[in-house]
């Protein structure tokens, strides 16, 4: 057996893989594409497995138990165990149904124009600037402005929102150290209290919302004459607040390292601006910002030439299934014209990411005028990786224009 893979589990997983996931990964999926962890849990790296475990129903996203298990009782464990994502039908139907209210072709409509003037202003701050960190100067501000007329969030409790997404985020990783695990807890209470007082406030005063905002949509929905109550609005903005900040950033991020990596396609989308659509969902594919998902086995499956058991816990590798060559040609080759591209960055199955289609719209916008704006765009000191092995993303990324 490879040496990469001898002895794999994904629990324990170091720097190096995080840095670079993609070799073990081809490994894992010529190897042991269905292997097994020490702790019985299995992972998938071909798209064929990880594809029919989305769309199968009986593979299960609640962790009510993994969770209770993982986290006990606190803030994390009922956050993860409230939220839309790690639930299912029938309670996931109805919430994602209340949710969608706010991403109805009329509320995306109005996203377009707002995204387009913050994209300008950052292009026009970071201009001036000449050198700068792509994610803390533009990537991380994006997403957190949106979110933030999403939610209505006034502006000086802003920059918190990504240290509250990746704190929460990052105690899903496999292992997580008791001071990451605490910060995560804080950072459940802190902004559950913020957003605690801007739904009561939005409920009482629901006239004073503004262009972009979605929370009156998410207080006053209704579905068979159910709404979310107070602490169900509290966990999903949450869950909105995660699902929408970090993997733009990432999406953001990722997009601008792969064309400095690939000078030739950098070059192709400057000099061919309408590439910019295949491009969004190349940069998914190529450094997907979620990389390893997770299902419950709620009943036995097949998978290759072996069943997994009923009671299985599965992680699924977006990152390997988005490589494979067997779905797609020359797998690690970036092509920004790759057609057809059947990427499943944003999973696929009933929980489809809910706002793929925002997602797509502000990589769309950010990279198309970045581009077109600062052709002469370039690398200006070592990048670093976020330390996480379930999202993939940069913490630093420094580049010039000038």
């Amino acid at each position: 057996m490879d040496g990469q893979i001898a002895g794999f589990d994904l629990n324990k997983v170091g720097a190096d893989f995080i840095e670079n996931p993609y070799p073990t990964l081809h490994a894992l999926r010529r190897e042991a594409p269905v292997h097994e962890n020490p702790d019985g849990s299995v992972f998938l790296t071909r798209f064929a497995d990880v594809q029919k475990v989305y769309q199968s129903r009986d593979m299960l996203s609640d962790k009510t138990e993994a969770f209770g298990e993982k986290f006990g009782k606190c803030p994390l464990g009922h956050h993860h165990t409230t939220s839309l994502v790690f639930n299912d039908p029938p309670y996931h139907t109805t919430v994602r149904r209340l949710i969608s209210g706010a991403f109805t072709p009329r509320k995306l409509a109005e996203f377009e124009p707002l995204i387009d003037q913050i994209v300008d202003r950052l292009l026009d701050r970071v201009g001036a600037m000449g050198r700068f960190d792509m994610i803390e100067d533009f990537a991380k501000v994006l997403p957190t402005e949106i979110i933030s007329f999403m939610l209505g969030i006034p502006d000086d409790l802003r920059p918190k929102l990504r240290g509250y997404s990746l704190a929460i985020l990052g105690a899903l990783d496999p292992e997580v150290p008791p001071e990451r695990m605490a910060e995560g807890n804080a950072a459940v209470e802190e902004f559950a209290a913020i957003l605690d007082d801007l739904i009561t406030h939005r409920r009482a005063n629901p006239e004073g919302a503004a262009q972009g905002e979605v929370l009156e949509a998410l207080i006053f929905g209704e579905h068979d004459g159910r709404r979310l109550t107070q602490d169900e609005l509290i966990q999903n903005c949450i869950f909105l607040l995660n699902a929408g900040h970090e993997t733009t950033t990432s999406l953001v991020g990722n997009a601008v390292g792969t064309l400095l990596d690939n000078p030739d396609q950098h070059r192709r989308l400057i000099d061919d601006p309408g590439l910019i659509t295949s491009a969004i969902e190349e940069f998914l594919r190529v450094e997907s910002p979620l990389q390893i998902g997770n299902r419950l086995a709620g009943e036995d499956i097949e998978l290759l030439d072996r069943v997994i058991p009923k009671g299985t816990y599965i992680h699924t590798s977006i990152a390997a299934a988005n490589r494979d060559p067997a779905q797609f040609p020359n797998p690690d080759r970036v092509d920004l014209g790759r057609s057809p591209n059947r990427q499943i960055a944003f999973i696929t199955g009933i929980h489809v990411c809910l706002g793929a289609t925002l997602a797509r719209i502000e990589g769309r916008i950010a990279i198309g005028k970045l581009v077109g704006r600062f052709p002469e765009l370039r690398a200006d000191g070592p990048r670093t990786r976020l330390p996480l092995a379930r999202f993939r993303g940069f913490t630093a990324l420094p580049v010039a224009i000038t």
